[in-house]
């Protein structure tokens, strides 16, 4: 196929230094990651962000900040033959309220997609299912200097 998919990802942190996650089960797969996703044909990748927020946590952005964006060669996951590049923004929303605020058990196996918090300082690698976002986070603890 050899296609592109364009992909941001938003990194929201509350006043607990606590990162939000985002807890999906698609594909017939479960995985975490940071909330966002795919870049639209005509969009621009800042009004993707938007657009990502508004879908998957009814929220808004007040500012964005880019933080990382991957430059090396990384093959989707779920779609053979199809390259992906994530842009990652620190991201400030006008209300953080309600969000990730629902428990759950971890994995779950329905449709969809929750949200929760965890300390920056309690995430690890092996908590993130993708490359990406792993070596993302990174590049946040090295901007947060932590």
């Amino acid at each position: 196929m050899n296609q592109f998919n364009l992909r941001v990802y938003g990194f929201i942190i509350n006043e607990n230094q606590e990162v939000l996650l985002s807890d999906e089960y698609r594909f017939e797969s479960f995985f975490t990651k940071f909330p966002g996703g795919g870049v639209e044909y005509g969009e621009g990748i800042t009004n993707a962000l938007h657009r990502e927020f508004m879908e998957e946590l009814n929220a808004e952005i007040e500012s964005c900040e880019l933080i990382y964006f991957n430059e090396y060669f990384q093959e989707s996951v779920f779609m053979e033959g199809t390259q992906v590049t994530c842009f990652y923004y620190l991201v400030k929303c006008k209300t953080i309220q309600g969000l990730g605020t629902n428990s759950y058990i971890i994995p779950f196996k329905e449709e969809g997609e929750k949200q929760r918090w965890i300390k920056i300082n309690e995430l690890q690698d092996k908590d993130l299912n993708f490359k990406t976002d792993q070596v993302a986070f990174k590049k946040l603890k090295k901007f947060l200097s932590l």
